[in-house]
């Protein structure tokens, strides 16, 4: 049976927190969006009439297709050209989600979403039900088709995984905005010492190029060796303003929810440089420069009133 315009109201009403599921599953806005979309088509070819909790139908269809692709995209990334980052959503993106417990807000933090890439498919799914969108062991257990006991077991194994991975407790929004304004201070100071002061013993530095932009495969350990990477990414040169194509607008932002400095070029985001900032200093920075994973983050930082920049470089 064609849909009515009732069910397509219903689904497009529904779409904002199916796409906020699908990018904490995929780590990817764009793969999310495929995923949303097919779930559509699903219910368009389905009896909705027939269908008793659509919320519930939806989920169950979106989850096992986002299990379905984190399954070949396991074999992908095996093959992806260096270090594989996730696409990053700007403050205001409404692909983050629900962000009214801290749970929520942490599931869809670039930390997070990185240590999510060691999890199975399974998983993951589960942690993402539970934890950001606080779905009951039952109902979870019916999307996936285990029992409640096996979801159970799975969340916790998950939740220790996480948080096994995390950083220290981060600090407060101002603090991490005066360590922004510090690091940049410190990264176009042409000096190491500075750095290598904000930054933790054990910090690691980890780039995504994807191949198109250069990206070192593996990621920089300890405090010195991220320093000297740090000074020479932002050292200027002809061959740097080569490979940017012009002088580069840094400008401090939130990346999934986290502080974050933005490369901007012509209007155009070169890159985000996430920061995890703990209590005794910055212990992770990720940084994303694939071009294919900044188009939405161009789309939104042209969007909006982003004021001057914090500097400019190259």
């Amino acid at each position: 049976m064609p849909l009515t315009a009732e069910d397509v109201d219903r689904f497009e009403a529904f779409r904002p927190r199916l796409e906020a599921m699908a990018y904490r599953l995929l780590g990817s806005a764009s793969e999310a969006e495929d995923a949303v979309q097919e779930t559509f088509l699903r219910w368009q070819a389905a009896d909705a009439a027939r269908v008793e909790v659509p919320e519930a139908w939806l989920t169950k269809v979106l989850t096992n297709l986002c299990l379905n692709q984190l399954t070949s995209a396991r074999a992908r990334r095996e093959t992806y050209v260096g270090q594989w980052l996730p696409e990053p959503l700007l403050a205001g993106d409404p692909m983050l989600g629900p962000a009214d417990t801290a749970e929520q807000r942490d599931s869809v933090s670039y930390a997070v979403l990185t240590l999510l890439e060691r999890l199975t498919p399974n998983e993951r799914a589960v942690y993402v039900l539970r934890e950001a969108f606080g779905y009951p062991h039952r109902e979870i257990a019916e999307i996936l088709d285990l029992t409640e006991a096996a979801s159970q077991q799975i969340f916790h194994r998950a939740k220790r995984h996480v948080a096994a991975g995390k950083a220290r407790a981060e600090v407060d929004e101002a603090t991490a905005r005066r360590v922004i304004d510090e690091f940049l201070a410190a990264a176009t100071s042409g000096r190491t010492e500075p750095l290598v002061r904000l930054l933790t013993e054990d910090a690691v530095a980890i780039g995504d190029g994807g191949g198109k932009v250069p990206a070192r495969a593996r990621a920089f350990e300890g405090a010195l060796a991220v320093a000297k990477f740090l000074r020479g990414m932002f050292k200027p040169g002809k061959a740097q303003r080569a490979l940017v194509g012009g002088s580069i607008e840094m400008y401090a932002t939130t990346v999934n929810g986290g502080p974050a400095l933005l490369a901007v070029v012509g209007g155009r985001v070169f890159g985000t440089i996430s920061l995890e900032i703990t209590a005794d200093g910055i212990a992770a920075l990720r940084s994303q420069v694939n071009p294919d994973k900044l188009e939405r983050a161009t789309r939104r930082w042209a969007a909006t009133d982003h004021g001057e920049p914090l500097a400019t470089i190259f």
